[in-house]
């Protein structure tokens, strides 16, 4: 009897524990029945408005007066006649009723993080957070100067992807940045640390020889944060005790690298000036040669055939020439600069002519960051019509960066990234020496027009 008493006692308490089951399982339905409706319910995003003079269509090159561009967050959602857009009370508005609209600008080739002084026996005093201060400062130059994206090729101690962190948390004012980490490079090659003697035993952190190392060096880079992987195909002008026309990474390292970079989801970007050192890159795969200032036809055309992006940087060449001798490019470096500044760009000048594909890029930090549209004069004077020196500065960078990064024109579901300027910068693209808006993913940075 006793044993029953127990069986229906415990029965008991399983109905009691299944009803206050089931009244717990329905008030959380009821109170999950009400928060999803409140989680949907997130506030609209604030909506800006601005209204311009004109706006120019990078891709046809039509330039349309009296537009809005209407943003919601940071993307925006919509360019139609501004007579077609009505403003809402809650709507912020933006008047420019005499500037030119067009896209943030996008420098494919920038070491923000430093100074012509950091490439030479000064650079060795200066500390990676010393860098990564410079990088502040500059990454604020550049975006002011009207470049909202840039791709940073080329930092010690990954200072750039800390700084392209920040910038992103919101702690510093800077573009979008695509960065590269420590450059790739052989032992005493362009990218290794030649300044020191033997008795330190110091290389840079992106040296890396044979295939087995280099496709470790690029998953390594990868972990450590990098968007993309910079090799130094060939040697280089700022850097001591090697030749700029001289090949470095074999063809077969190369593969290697771009094998593993692309795999990963990274492109990868060469700077080569040599022409052997071009063709090798390009024939490994590379997506970019940056500079190419000593390539031969044979380098050209494999450029041609394989469709490999040409990144230039010329401005540096002339900028060069009328400061060199006041400036702190070191003795060791400054024939070498002589010699491809001579040839750079009459063999630019055969790329352009060529049809290769080409985007934007300075090399600032060879000289003062917030300069970089002088780049675009230079293509204008080698041949190219202001739009399609503008088109390597938005839709041909873009294509270069690839999908992830909506940028480089002023669409519907892109970025909300975009520069003003007085007057048509189709006629004279030294206007854009002169930017006096910028707007970065829908915030105002900097706009001379309320003065």
């Amino acid at each position: 009897m006793k044993a029953l008493k127990n069986i229906v006692s415990c029965k008991r308490a399983e109905r009691t524990i299944s009803r206050r089951g089931m009244m717990i399982a329905a008030i959380a339905a009821a109170l999950a029945g009400m928060a999803v409706p409140a989680a949907g319910q997130a506030p609209a995003a604030k909506r800006t408005i601005i209204r311009a003079g004109h706006v120019l269509n990078v891709r046809t090159g039509e330039l349309r007066a009296n537009q809005a561009v209407v943003i919601e967050g940071d993307k925006i959602v919509q360019v139609a006649p501004s007579s077609e857009v009505k403003a809402a009370p809650s709507d912020t508005t933006i008047e420019l009723p005499n500037a030119t609209l067009l896209p943030g600008l996008i420098d494919m080739h920038t070491h923000l993080t430093f100074e012509l002084s950091s490439l030479s026996y000064e650079g060795l005093k200066i500390s990676t957070a010393r860098e990564a201060l410079h990088g502040a400062r500059n990454a604020r130059r550049t975006l002011e100067a009207g470049f909202t994206t840039v791709r940073n090729v080329g930092a010690k101690d990954y200072a750039d992807i800390a700084l392209r962190d920040a910038i992103n948390d919101g702690d510093v004012i800077g573009p979008h940045i695509v960065a590269s980490g420590p450059a790739m490079g052989i032992t005493g090659g362009h990218c290794d640390e030649n300044l020191l003697p033997p008795a330190f035993h110091f290389q840079g952190e992106g040296v890396a020889d044979g295939i087995e190392a280099v496709q470790h060096k690029v998953r390594e880079l990868i972990k450590y944060g990098a968007d993309v992987i910079k090799i130094c195909a060939t040697g280089g002008v700022l850097s001591r005790g090697d030749d700029p026309n001289a090949s470095q990474y074999t063809l077969e390292e190369m593969k290697a690298i771009v094998a593993d970079a692309h795999r990963l989801g990274r492109k990868v970007a060469a700077h080569a000036h040599g022409a052997e050192g071009v063709r090798w890159a390009s024939e490994a795969g590379v997506d970019s040669i940056e500079h190419g200032h000593l390539m031969d036809d044979a380098a050209i055309a494999t450029l041609k055939k394989n469709g490999t992006y040409l990144v230039p940087t010329l401005f540096l060449g002339e900028y060069m020439e009328k400061n060199m001798d006041r400036s702190d490019v070191p003795e060791y470096s400054k024939q070498k600069m002589r010699d491809v500044a001579a040839a750079m760009q009459k063999n630019v000048k055969k790329a352009f002519d060529a049809g290769l594909k080409v985007a934007f890029g300075t090399d600032a930090a060879v000289y003062p960051h917030g300069l970089n549209a002088g780049e675009f004069h230079v293509y204008v004077k080698l041949g190219m019509s202001p739009l399609a020196a503008i088109q390597t500065a938005t839709i041909n960078a873009s294509d270069l960066l690839g999908p992830k990064y909506l940028v480089g024109s002023l669409e519907s579901g892109k970025w909300a990234d975009m520069i003003a300027v007085d007057g048509d910068p189709t006629k004279d693209v030294t206007l854009l020496e002169h930017v006096k808006f910028v707007m970065k993913g829908g915030t105002v940075y900097k706009n001379e027009y309320t003065k």
